[in-house]
This record gives C-alpha cells, structure tokens and sequence, in this order.
C-alpha cells in the first residue's frame, strides 16, 4: 500500500474517534509543555545569574575568610581576614588598581514611626570604583569619615523612597542599633544580586561599623566579611590572584592549607553554571517522566484500538493487506498522536516560559533546537510506545479476527 495513502487512511481513523485521540495526546501535550518550560525556566535562571555575575566586571577578585572546604563545612570561619590586610593587598600588589574591604551585617532601621530590617555594609571610600556604584545625590563615605568614625549614612535609593516619599533625605537622621546616624547621600539604582536588593543597602564607614555595630570580634585586627578588589585588566587577574595568594599566606603565617579564598568572577561564573546547568536537567528529568506516562497512555489507547478493529484487520488482511502494511498504519497513528501533542505541548510549554518571563525578572530564552529535539522526541515516543500495538494487530490471522468479530 502507497505510504501516504497509508497515512491518509490512519489520520480518518484518528479523526473518527475525536475525543479519544485528544485524550490520548492530552498526556504527551502535558509531558511536552512540561518539558519544554523546566528546561526554559532552567535556563532563564541560568543567565540572569550569568547576568549578575557580569554586571560586576571581568577584572573583580573576591577574597572570603575561610577555605573553599571549611565554608562547605562549618559556620565556625577564621577570623583572619582583616582590614591590614586589604591595606597590604593595595600597597604591595602592583597588579590591581583598586581594594574595599567590607563588612556586611543585618539589622533594623528606623526614622520615626518607620522601620525595617536592612542590611548594612560598613566599607571605604574605594567601594564605589571597586563594586561600580555610583552617588545620586549628596556624597559617600571619606577617608575622614573613617579616620573620625563619623556616624554618617549613605543610603540606596529604595530605603529613600519608602522612609522619605516627600522629603529630602540628606541630612535626616536614620537609627541603627540605638545608634544616631546622619544621611548624607543617595545611591543611583542598582538592582538586585544574587535575591539581594542593593538598593535598600545602608552604606556606613567600616570603622564605624566595627566600632560602634559590631564590635571587635577578631584578635588580628578589624575583621572584615570579604574584601572586593579590581584588577588592572583582564589579563592581570591570574596575576593579581597568584601575588595576593602569596602576600596574604605570608601576612597569615600560612604553612599548610590557606585560611581564606579567592574566586575570581570566571570562578563564581562556572560554579553558577554548575549548579543551573545540574538543576536544569534535574527539572527536565522529573518533567521527562511525565512525557513517559504520556507514552504509555498512548500505548494503551492503541491496544484498546487493535481489540476494537478486529474485524477491520480481519477483513483487510483477508483482502490482500500484508503484515507489514497493518503495522505500518498503527505505527502511523502512533506517531501522528504522539507529533500532534507534542507540538501543542511545546506550543504551550513556550508561552509558558514566555509568561513567566513577562512577570519575574528571568530571562525568557527557548532554543530553537530545543523546540525540535521535544517533537522529535514527542514522535520517537510514539514510535517506541507504538510498535507492540502494531505488531499485535500485524500478527493477528485473518480467519481468527473473522471468526472473533
């Protein structure tokens, strides 16, 4: 029998049982979509933190107390990063242009009857070179702020916004711990890192921070949470990471495994890349399963058609129809069923994807060959699910179907 005269025969067959043919692609539209939006979602997720990650500059270096496997392990880090050491990287490493050091810390601000937990970042003057931040009105922090303590306050432009809609905030006084602290100045909008919004950071000098917030908590001097540094380019990165490797060793009496880590942001990139990428697949596997059931209801269907076209088969094979030609049908319909919801479920796998898109800051991203590679496999499907009901009915003998119809 001609192929398409075949296939003409298995889609008035499929369009005679409506209902059953939609039920059954219903499982493989539902698998498909599924798929289709976890591995999206997956990769959206991907590139908004590949997105974060560069917004910091190819040439930034972050220095954390503790080694990589003592931060995997234990809350209880050294305390031995310190500010003498963010001063000896910016005198003795001729491979950077610029250091902060930087304490971070969470705690509730008040200005009168308005309050709300922020976090505060006690830092220096080279924050905003360093980190890319820039002052929307009035100025940041001084050397003099940090040689007198000053209880003075920069703040990010959403803390602006909710605690002084009306009124200018330079020189309004904010509390911090029971601690007075003079605004005077704004940041320009930043956006959020990593689920942090950094317009709602408080910026206060470092020393003050210790002095006044926090308290001395490290018997080698000014502990700091980590420590930002610039490089001069990108080429001086590897560099810049060997000599501070070695200055800090030295500064720490370092014999055998390092008390601190340095990432640099190609090093935060392929950690990111790690973990979307496995969550990614880890999504399209538990959607994948779903695609399966779709699968075996697909079988199902087509066996429950095998028993209710007996006499069909019967008949046709009675006729003249060869083995190969019933099989070639029901694989058809296999097929067509399993294609069919597989390009409705990518269709709807991809507005979803772009919906979720529309409403959170993910970034909505679909690969071409992703789309193609879930209908091929949509029709693989078919096929595979498809081959025991179709030899079942190709194997059927013309006289027995005659004889049971």
């Amino acid at each position: 029998m001609d192929l398409l005269e075949t296939v003409k025969m298995a889609s008035s067959t499929l369009r005679s049982n409506k209902l059953r043919s939609t039920l059954t692609m219903l499982g493989i539209i539902i698998g498909n979509a599924s798929v289709i939006a976890m591995v999206g979602i997956g990769q959206g997720a991907q590139r908004l933190a590949e997105e974060q990650f560069e917004s910091l500059g190819p040439n930034t270096i972050f220095i954390v107390p503790g080694s990589r496997e003592e931060r995997e392990t234990t809350f209880d880090l050294p305390k031995t990063l310190v500010w003498e050491d963010a001063k000896a990287i910016a005198a003795q490493v001729p491979s950077i242009e610029g250091v902060a050091a930087q304490i971070n810390l969470s705690q509730v601000v008040t200005y009168r009857d308005r309050n709300a937990s922020k976090i505060i970042v006690g830092t220096t003057p080279e924050f905003l070179s360093v980190r890319s931040f820039d002052v929307a009105q009035g100025r940041f922090i001084s050397d003099l702020d940090l040689q007198r303590n000053n209880r003075i306050a920069v703040i990010g432009s959403d803390i602006a916004n909710r605690f002084f809609p009306t009124d200018n905030a330079i020189g309004k006084r904010l509390r911090i711990k029971n601690t007075s602290f003079e605004i005077v100045g704004i940041m320009e909008q930043k956006g959020s890192f990593l689920g942090n919004n950094q317009d709602e950071f408080v910026f206060i000098p470092l020393t003050t921070m210790s002095s006044q917030l926090r308290g001395r908590t490290s018997p080698y001097g000014l502990e700091v949470s980590f420590i930002s540094i610039s490089a001069q380019d990108a080429k001086s990165v590897n560099a810049a990471k060997f000599q501070i490797t070695n200055l800090l060793r030295l500064r720490h009496n370092i014999t055998g495994a390092d008390d601190f880590n340095i990432q640099t942001q190609k090093d935060i990139l392929d950690i990111v890349g790690t973990v979307t990428g496995g969550l990614t697949v880890m999504l399209a596997a538990i959607a994948g399963i779903s695609l399966f059931v779709g699968g075996i209801g697909v079988m199902n269907i087509m066996l429950v058609s095998v028993t209710e076209r007996t006499q069909e088969i019967g008949l046709r094979k009675a006729i003249g129809a060869r083995e190969n030609d019933i099989l070639t049908q029901f694989l058809i319909e296999a097929i067509i069923l399993s294609a069919l919801g597989g390009a409705f479920g990518t269709a709807l796998g991809v507005s979803g994807v772009y919906a979720v898109g529309a409403f959170s800051p993910l970034k909505a991203a679909v690969s071409p060959a992703a789309v193609v590679l879930a209908i091929g496999v949509s029709g693989g499907i078919g096929l595979f699910f498809g081959v025991f009901p179709a030899r079942r009915a190709a194997k059927l003998d013309p006289i027995v179907a005659l004889r049971t119809a």
